[in-house]
């Protein structure tokens, strides 16, 4: 059984930081591209950055210079270092693991507050 379970979300005012963990298990991890996503409140889900299984990192606009994506292979976790945050940043961020299949973590709110 598949499992993603991300933490690591809250509450920071603007101009903070968070860093948020997806620890994955039922996988063969490092043969996975691995990415977070986000979805504010009537919007679309949407790419915030992935990393490949060779380590090759990709980041929405929004967020280039601000977030930095990791993954530690022997932990079969993935990371998203988030500052200078801004309250366009508030939003459900979810945990994406893919290969042959696609999967989904339950996702873990971030708010910024200005």
């Amino acid at each position: 059984q598949v499992q993603l379970v991300e933490s690591g979300g809250g509450l920071v005012q603007a101009g903070g930081s968070l860093r948020l963990s997806c620890a994955a298990s039922g996988i063969i991890f490092s043969f996975n591209a691995m990415g977070w996503y986000r979805q504010a409140p009537g919007e679309q889900r949407e790419l915030v950055a992935n990393i490949d299984s060779s380590g090759i990192t990709n980041y929405a606009d929004s967020v280039k210079g601000r977030f930095t994506i990791s993954r530690d292979n022997g932990k079969n976790t993935v990371y998203l270092q988030m500052n200078n945050l801004k309250p366009e940043d508030t939003a459900v961020y979810y945990c994406n693991a893919r290969r042959s299949s696609t999967y989904w973590g339950q996702g873990t709110q971030v708010t910024v507050s200005s």
